[in-house]
């Protein structure tokens, strides 16, 4: 009966340290799988195109390549390198796969609009040795290092009405959207607060406007928010568009950056790619905006 119940003993431990072996080997693959998507999924691109003729095709692939090369390297000045031109008119050499996405799919076709000229996401996936490469060229590197996610703490004003980008406030739909496209964009992850925490926290536009980043960070920590990006658009009459303030502390520094006449699309992309350029060791957005 003893050599029985030890032997017990033994099959049992067996099965439970193969039980957490395999486990662990699963945990394993599975994160290995998420940072290699993640990895993935910076050179791969979206833009809208007109049908799915060449022309427009490529004109869609020399988008994407704008967008892979800024998502790549965290470097959003790239978007006014003159030098990305040459690179443009080659991009279909880059490309290792694409594909559409008919925005009007389920709708019927309507006379010749249905066949040209129908609205296509084209997303284009690029090979990524050839866009690294092409970085070392420019006198850039990728951005191989985790990516700190954005806590983001955004006031919009226009005219009497100013209230800060919710996670979960109605009114703040459009520029949520927005806001998650301009980092998926660039390459980001960015975290929004309630209103409730909002509230909680005591914490309206006017007091962004002021608030430390220490005050704020335990608003957005337990959704992940690692890096405090503080924004202020106001809108402007005369330029029909958004004057856009924005700040963040880094590594001991504060950095600061504005632009005007833009609007909330852009001045979140903006906002986000500046974030990019500090964290990923590229400059100063101050300085080149």
């Amino acid at each position: 009966m003893a050599a029985l119940l030890k032997t017990r003993r033994t099959l049992t431990g067996g099965l439970a340290r193969y039980a957490v072996i395999m486990w662990l080997a699963t945990m394993l693959v599975c994160c290995s799988g998420t940072m290699a998507a993640a990895a993935d999924d910076l050179y791969r691109a979206q833009t809208v195109v007109t049908g799915q003729g060449e022309p427009n095709r490529l004109i869609g692939f020399g988008a994407c390549l704008e967008d892979v090369l800024i998502k790549v390297s965290g470097q959003p000045a790239l978007a006014s390198d003159k030098r990305l031109a040459a690179y443009r008119s080659k991009a279909k050499e880059l490309v290792s796969n694409f594909s559409y996405h008919d925005q009007f799919a389920g709708k019927p076709h309507r006379d010749e609009q249905g066949t040209r000229d129908r609205p296509y996401d084209l997303t284009v996936e690029f090979d990524g040795r050839k866009i690294d490469g092409i970085l070392g060229e420019l006198g850039l590197k990728p951005w191989r290092a985790q990516r700190p996610v954005l806590g983001a703490f955004i006031e919009m004003q226009q005219g009497a009405k100013d209230f800060v980008v919710t996670a979960d406030d109605a009114q703040s739909d459009l520029q949520r959207d927005a806001l998650v496209a301009a980092a998926d964009k660039r390459g980001m992850r960015v975290v929004l607060p309630s209103a409730a925490e909002l509230m909680r926290a005591n914490i309206a536009g006017a007091e962004l406007r002021t608030a430390s980043p220490e005050r704020l960070t335990p608003i957005v920590a337990p959704r992940g928010g690692e890096v405090v990006l503080l924004g202020r658009l106001v809108w402007d009459d005369n330029d029909l568009g958004w004057t856009t303030q924005y700040r963040m502390a880094w590594h001991g520094k504060d950095y600061q950056w504005q632009f005007r006449g833009v609007t909330f699309d852009e001045a979140f992309r903006r906002g986000v790619g500046g974030a990019a350029q500090v964290l990923s060791g590229n400059g100063d957005p101050g300085r080149s905006n």
